[in-house]
């Protein structure tokens, strides 16, 4: 409901349920501005009063609001020399505070992510405007900075997905050229043989005076912000293939998939961006990615020989995968009960969000793929196992088992349970599932999704001991979680 003072504009604050996330950007974008009675209308989300704050580990960012939400629309990331985080921050977050006051902007410092390199990741939540101010807030005091130490002049790096560059180029770099000229800039993009599969994204790097720096940086931001938009509205039909998980998750990997796959749903994987990279995404290290805090548990079997290749060197690779993806991954010691002769498989554990599963059993069935565990173009298949409820098992294999029939024929999987009728020995029973990587987390997803329905009303409301409360209304934000 709006309101307002004869000072100031009338605000609007719009609530949401989740599932219609990209009609309530559209609102926002239609309705600011708009005179209303001689007034001109501003519109934003509203960060989300849960009133429940997740763990602070040892590799969460530093924020400016303590306990405050983000919301999950498009950041502005920005990198800045590691000696700068001090005087950005200031003395017990006086600078950051003060920052986050003025502009109505939450900012993260990743000060403890990539320990020992020379620059860090700074990312900035809110709406464009407010970004933009902030970034600017930060450049001056990074100019201050310099000068106090003789360093000179400063430059503006702005972190984007590979995926986004070439339209922030254009074509013929016409794009980026106008945005030189109308701003009185030097920009440049970093090369492409700087990223990998662990981090898609490239600097832009932005030269002159900090008013015309953050007048490109606006430029650049709303170009970003736009693709962005475009690219998840474009992937959002494809999710009824995922129930429950965030579109997002899917651009996260979708660079390194296989590209037919995604021609097959109707969308090549041109266009779509990492979520989260070494330096993190959209979402921040440890963050519970998507506005969701739900954990689940999923159990995935690999060779005994391909454990090496998991783990990586020194453990550099797991501990990417962990990093990438937000979720905890452990790998199951050889039982010394039982004869190693007959034992060909290692369990791997993974807990996390779905998003979080998604990316980590991604990049498990891509590291087989990578290690020629497969010949030729054969896709890794590999067997996944998940929980679900001993009374939900009837539901799951329907009448005759027509339901599960039906669930391997969409997702292309082999689904096992036990035979329909048997009396269950636990008050959870194992679903296993076997098939390559996109067969096996469609049938994951629909079967959670199953699993759910049974316990959210039809409306779609989740129980709660508090009937007053209404939480199918959800405010754009999302929580932390300990990595």
């Amino acid at each position: 409901m709006p309101f307002s003072t004869p000072q100031l504009p009338i605000v609007v604050i719009i609530s949401y349920h989740l599932h219609y996330k990209i009609f309530c950007f559209r609102a926002v974008n239609q309705l600011n501005g708009i005179d209303v009675e001689g007034k001109s209308l501003k519109v934003e989300l509203a960060v989300e009063k849960r009133g429940r704050k997740g763990p602070r580990g040892p590799g969460a960012p530093f924020g400016g609001i303590p306990g405050q939400s983000r919301q999950t629309d498009f950041p502005l990331r920005i990198l800045v020399q590691s000696d700068m985080v001090g005087a950005i921050i200031g003395r017990q977050g006086s600078t950051i505070r003060q920052i986050t006051q003025q502009t109505r902007a939450r900012v993260d410092v990743h000060r403890k992510d990539n320990v020992g390199s020379l620059e860090k990741a700074i990312t900035i939540y809110g709406n464009p405007e407010n970004c933009t101010n902030a970034c600017k807030r930060i450049l001056e005091v990074m100019q201050q900075e310099a000068n106090n130490t003789n360093k000179g002049e400063i430059s503006l790096k702005i972190l984007a997905h590979n995926n986004l560059i070439g339209r922030i180029i254009g074509k013929g770099g016409n794009t980026i050229k106008r945005i030189m000229q109308e701003t009185e800039t030097k920009i440049t993009v970093s090369s492409i043989n700087d990223i990998n599969s662990f981090n898609l994204e490239r600097i832009i790097t932005v030269k002159g005076t900090i008013d015309n720096m953050s007048r490109a940086e606006a430029q650049i931001s709303s170009k970003l912000r736009q693709s962005y938009e475009n690219d998840l509205q474009a992937m959002a039909p494809q999710t009824m293939m995922f129930p429950g998980l965030h579109p997002m998750a899917m651009m996260a990997t979708a660079v390194l998939s296989d590209k037919e796959f995604f021609k097959g749903i109707g969308y090549g994987s041109r266009g779509l961006y990492t979520g989260q990279a070494p330096y993190p995404g959209m979402y921040p290290a440890g963050s519970s990615q998507a506005g969701g805090d739900t954990q689940e548990t999923t159990y995935l079997y690999i060779p005994n020989n391909a454990v090496g290749a998991i783990i990586g060197t020194k453990g550099s690779h797991i501990r990417n995968i962990i990093r990438f993806s937000g979720a905890s991954v452990k790998i199951a010691p050889i039982d010394e009960t039982k004869p190693q002769e007959t034992q060909n498989e290692r369990r791997v554990t993974i807990v996390g969000s779905p998003e979080a599963q998604w990316k980590a059993q991604y990049l498990i069935f891509e590291k087989m793929r990578e290690e020629g565990f497969v010949a030729g173009s054969d896709d890794v298949r590999l067997t996944v196992e998940i929980m679900v409820p001993s009374s939900q098992v009837g539901r799951i294999i329907g009448k005759g088992g027509q339901n599960v029939r039906e669930l391997q024929r969409v997702t292309g999987s082999v689904i096992k349970l036990p035979e329909q009728g048997a009396s269950p020995q636990e008050d959870e029973t194992t679903v296993h599932i076997i098939g390559p990587f996109f067969s096996v987390q469609s049938a994951q997803r629909r079967i959670r999704a199953m699993v759910l329905q049974s316990v959210v009303p039809p409306q779609g409301r989740p129980r709660q001991p508090r009937p007053q409360k209404d939480p199918s209304q959800s405010e754009a934000t999302s929580t932390e979680q300990q990595q």
